[in-house]
């Protein structure tokens, strides 16, 4: 093998979203055919080591096993300041240190996929609903939730944020002053865990605040191998 590949995720106390990113790692192997000691992952915080020192140490790995280009992925929905900051900040830091046996490439965010948007089309397809809210987690970097803005638009759905305004209670409000009784939210999560377990509370708190309204809570999008697709997709453009 002459690449490596290192999925690079936000990092989380519950378990669940390490699990998701292994089963992911183990999917993008088997898309990529090539065995799953080629893709690893990391985080970028909630863990033992800075990021950029877990990139070294799995960039020394690949050399071992034979690569000689290291591609990194940054496993996130949103260019927020993880994505335009934080993440190459770190991967300039490892780059100082590794040395020239091995070269190291950041590719495009997971959420920059065009395709990104048929998952979302597919809960749709699924769920019968008069109104949808796309909840995001929401950034203030100015110009961050400009793509879920366009793929909630060309969805015929709303916006929510999780972190900023408008939130999903004020969203909802909105919408049964409208007349709308059936009202899905997607959240634009990629795993589960304590937000969408919140998402969840939150849910159930408006169904008790508004009792005449059906509403349908759809699952994040999680470890599969149409999402596996997409990561061969950023990798190999």
């Amino acid at each position: 093998m002459s690449s490596a590949y290192l999925l690079v995720s936000h990092g989380s106390r519950d378990p669940r979203p390490e699990v998701a990113m292994q089963q992911l790692a183990k999917l993008v192997a088997e898309k990529l055919q090539i065995s799953e000691k080629f893709v690893g992952i990391a985080c970028l915080e909630v863990s033992p080591e800075p990021l950029h020192l877990q990139i070294q140490n799995f960039a020394q790995n690949a050399v071992l096993l034979g690569c000689r280009h290291l591609k990194i992925v940054p496993i996130f929905l949103l260019a927020g300041v993880h994505v335009m900051t934080d993440i190459p900040a770190e991967v300039a830091l490892a780059k100082q240190t590794i040395g020239e046996d091995i070269t190291i490439d950041l590719q495009p965010y997971l959420g920059s996929h065009p395709d990104l948007q048929r998952f979302f089309q597919q809960q749709i397809n699924t769920i019968k609903a008069d109104a949808g809210i796309l909840l995001a987690h929401g950034s203030r970097r100015p110009g961050s939730q400009q793509p879920v803005e366009t793929m909630a638009a060309n969805l015929g759905l709303v916006t929510a944020y999780w972190s900023v305004a408008p939130t999903l209670e004020s969203r909802v409000q909105e919408l049964v002053s409208f007349g709308k009784q059936a009202i899905a939210i997607l959240p634009y999560f990629l795993f589960s865990g304590g937000i969408t377990d919140a998402i969840a509370q939150a849910v159930d708190e408006l169904k008790l605040q508004f009792p005449g309204v059906n509403f349908y809570l759809a699952p994040p999008l999680g470890a599969s191998d149409e999402l596996a697709i997409l990561i061969e997709d950023l990798i190999h453009p």
